[in-house]
């Protein structure tokens, strides 16, 4: 433990434990305020050494981001090379959260809410250049409704070259490209492993619980059906070693493991789990998907609580049904307007003899109906 660290902070207790790493509950002697304190098992000898590692490299790129967990400063030791950064406290991580329910399971709209946010805090990520590439539970923190995206120890810049390291990420949650090609993946990785998440939160199991590569491969095509030929060969040229042959099976689909999620939940979870990284959904597109309308106004309902909340984006199956009532609407408006116009002039000038005024038409709501408007569409109607 950093001496440093000791003159100012009094540990509490052990909160947790991982390959490279423990993590203490500790607290601020001057202040009081509680924080976390993520202690490395490595041994570090010179300050260089710290600077260049990857979570503080992330620490110094990015700016800070209400769904990343920051670092708030590191203490070092150069004579025993201890280093103990310190975070704020979060209360779990999503991996205790979804142990502790004991089967009961998590509503779709908090699952929700706690996607969008990791939508967010990877795209925030993605926009400076990096990704993440070991999302799983064990590494998204939580605190009341609040999620953050912890543990960037493996952060890789997006415009550095490939291959990358192979055996990145945790197996269960390791997309296609990383399983089948020689490190040749993006941050497309995090999107597909959020995806993985997205299910696990909703069923409280992992979704593709792989003993080795081989057999994560196969429960993949098992609900995926296996990739298209000129898929499988492009993945073949990105690989030194790629000798497995796939039986064509079609798979049993996403829908069918979450039939109880909503239709634009079940959208959702499937563009997450595209195949093919090029096909895959980035962040930002994501957080377009109809499922988050409503929580894209969240902070401003929060802060001004009596702003109204603007009418959702429409989609071709919703779409007669309130074009209709738009319409409904906007005849009873426009009646109005006249009655109030033709009240006003006979009370200006009773002799008055001419016709009413006729209001400039506007262009009908019914001229969009043969638009297709797609689950993406964030225009205001």
């Amino acid at each position: 433990m950093s001496i440093t660290f000791l003159k100012k902070y009094r540990v509490i207790e052990k909160i947790g434990e991982g390959t490279f790493s423990e993590v203490l509950k500790c607290q601020n002697k001057t202040t009081g305020v509680f924080y976390a304190g993520k202690k490395l098992k490595r041994v570090y000898e010179s300050i260089n050494e710290i600077t260049d590692s990857p979570e503080v490299i992330a620490m110094k790129k990015i700016s800070r981001h209400p769904n990343i967990l920051y670092m708030i400063e590191y203490h070092h030791d150069p004579l025993p090379g201890k280093l103990t950064l310190i975070f704020e406290l979060m209360e779990m991580s999503l991996y205790d959260l979804i142990r502790n329910r004991k089967g009961l399971k998590i509503t779709e709209q908090r699952v929700r809410l706690y996607i969008y946010q990791l939508l967010k805090g990877l795209d925030h990520l993605h926009k400076h250049g990096i990704f993440h590439r070991d999302i799983k539970p064990e590494n998204i923190l939580v605190k009341g409704v609040v999620v953050k995206l912890a543990d960037l120890g493996s952060v890789r810049g997006i415009y550095s070259r490939p291959p990358y390291t192979e055996y990145i990420s945790t197996r269960w949650y390791r997309s296609p490209e990383c399983l089948l090609t020689t490190g040749y993946y993006g941050p497309k990785m995090d999107i597909w492993a959020l995806g993985c998440v997205y299910y696990e939160l909703l069923e409280l199991k992992p979704l593709f619980p792989g003993t080795d590569e081989i057999d994560q491969i196969f429960k993949i095509h098992n609900v995926l059906g296996s990739p298209h030929p000129r898929l499988i060969t492009r993945l073949r040229r990105q690989s030194r070693n790629f000798e497995c042959a796939f039986p064509i099976k079609s798979g049993c689909g996403i829908a069918s493991l979450v039939s109880t999620l909503s239709d634009y939940g079940k959208d959702l979870m499937k563009l997450m789990l595209t195949y093919d990284p090029d096909n895959r959904c980035s962040a930002k597109r994501l957080l377009e998907h109809r499922s988050f309308y409503e929580l894209r106004f969240l902070p401003e309902l929060i802060n001004k609580p009596r702003r109204p909340v603007p009418s959702a984006p429409l989609t071709s199956s919703s779409f007669q049904q309130i074009n209709n009532t738009n319409e409904t609407k906007k005849k009873t408006k426009l009646s109005t307007i006249n009655e109030t116009k033709r009240s006003i002039i006979h009370r200006a000038s009773p002799n008055l003899s001419s016709p009413a005024k006729k209001i400039p038409k506007h262009e009908s709501l019914s001229s969009f109906s043969s638009k297709k408007l797609s689950i993406f569409s964030s225009k205001r109607i």
